[in-house]
């Protein structure tokens, strides 16, 4: 009897997010709530495309020059140039000098995939660093570009609930030169907690001295703060510093193009001279990956921000998320409060972004999904998105009583 050359195969793991979202659908509660998948929702708990992208939408529709033509191997120029101009600033001297340019991803995972394999087997980096708790993908990503050496740097203070910031240093102190070292830009994910500036200050002081590279992941410029120019403060620090570096960005969350799939590379070098070396490269990668991305999203970005009108009504609409992320913390926070509830909640007001690193056990969180249907990562961390007036009472009480059921202890804490 012949055996199939399939035979063998290990199951691999379900990847956790995708597994709640899709035990969230299936479940048939009532009061279910989902706080798992990062992406923003309404007050009524939908989906929210941004009337700034219908209206450009239907102009591009009703547009007789637009066609389904390939884009170019990196990308829409005008999307690039635009969205590179939104992170480093209008005025930015590395963008005067020539010493900065942008290509288009497959959004933010794209491009940091691209920069992986870029760092990995063309400037032969082996060694990357990310923070300790980060986003799950950072390690599978880089390790897939072809890093050989992955490690944490401590980020994450359980005590204080807040950034770690001496043990921060003294990891990328201890770092070994041309490390590459992943710098969340703004609205940490999973924690919701940024340096401050000071803070930035001595992170680039470190990262100067160890000649280490920073990549930055900036997945929130805009919707963490409401303040484009706020969220880009550590990007913009290194470049004033003359620190080489690239950034990875993503407009899914702050356009809410999350299956547009719309990302840029920005690579900020010391020396103009090398960029044409630097994007032939950066071609033949993207040419052995995807040949090159796609159009309507990056279209769609290109023309907003381009549009002094339509910039401006999209700025009110990042306000308009960030806002109500802002007031889902506070009511939150409040009604634990009110509750009498355990422990300390402060920090929830005090992070910032969609997301909230809660401090809430693995056994608690697991008490909330199987007795609530309140679905979070194991990690305790929950989307403020999936929070509206409907569902925070209902929320506030299940972690209230789940936490006087199954108290705090260091051995179940996975903080």
């Amino acid at each position: 009897m012949s055996t199939t050359r399939f035979s063998g195969i290990k199951l691999g793991p379900p990847i956790e997010v995708f597994a709640l979202q899709k035990a969230f659908v299936e479940d048939t509660y009532e009061k279910k709530v989902n706080l798992s998948i990062g992406a923003y929702r309404t007050n009524e708990g939908k989906p929210w495309v941004l009337p700034v992208v219908r209206k450009v939408e239907k102009s591009l529709a009703a547009d007789e020059l637009q066609n389904h033509e390939y884009l170019p191997v990196l990308g829409l120029d005008a999307f690039s140039q635009a969205a590179t101009t939104m992170l480093l600033g209008t005025d930015s001297p590395v963008i005067a000098q020539n010493r900065a340019f942008g290509i288009q991803t497959l959004s933010g995972t794209g491009a940091l995939r691209v920069a992986a394999e870029f760092l990995c087997r063309i400037l032969h980096y082996d060694t990357f660093y990310y923070s300790r708790p980060t986003w799950e993908n950072h390690k599978l990503v880089f390790i897939n570009g072809g890093f050989k050496k992955a490690c944490e740097y401590i980020y994450w203070n359980p005590t204080t609930r807040n950034v770690d910031i001496e043990g921060m240093l003294k990891d990328l102190g201890d770092a070994p030169e041309n490390a590459v070292i992943i710098l969340h830009a703004c609205a940490h994910n999973p924690t919701g907690c940024d340096p401050t500036p000071e803070q930035w200050n001595k992170i680039a002081d470190v990262i100067q001295e160890k000649r280490l590279f920073p990549l930055f992941d900036s997945a929130y410029q805009g919707f963490a703060s409401g303040d484009l120019d706020k969220d880009a403060f550590a990007v913009r620090l290194f470049a004033e510093r003359g620190i080489e570096f690239m950034c990875t960005q993503s407009f899914a969350k702050n356009f809410g193009l999350y299956n547009e799939r719309v990302g840029n590379l920005v690579v900020v070098m010391s020396d103009a001279k090398e960029i044409a070396q630097t994007k032939s490269q950066l071609t033949l990668i993207v040419r052995g990956m995807y040949s090159n991305p796609p159009n309507h999203g990056a279209r769609i970005v290109a023309t907003v921000l381009r549009n002094p009108d339509l910039f401006k009504e999209w700025k009110g609409h990042i306000c308009t998320m960030s806002n109500r992320i802002k007031e889902m913390r506070k009511s939150l926070h409040e009604r634990l409060i009110r509750l009498g509830t355990p422990g300390s909640w402060e920090h929830i007001t005090q992070q910032i972004g969609m997301f909230s690193y809660t401090g809430l056990t693995e056994r608690q969180v697991e008490h909330l999904i199987n007795h609530y249907h309140i679905y979070m990562l194991r990690s305790g961390r929950i989307n403020m998105c999936g929070l509206n007036e409907f569902n925070l009472d209902y929320v506030a009480n299940a972690i209230y009583e789940t936490v006087v059921l199954f108290p705090e202890s260091e051995k179940n804490c996975i903080c």
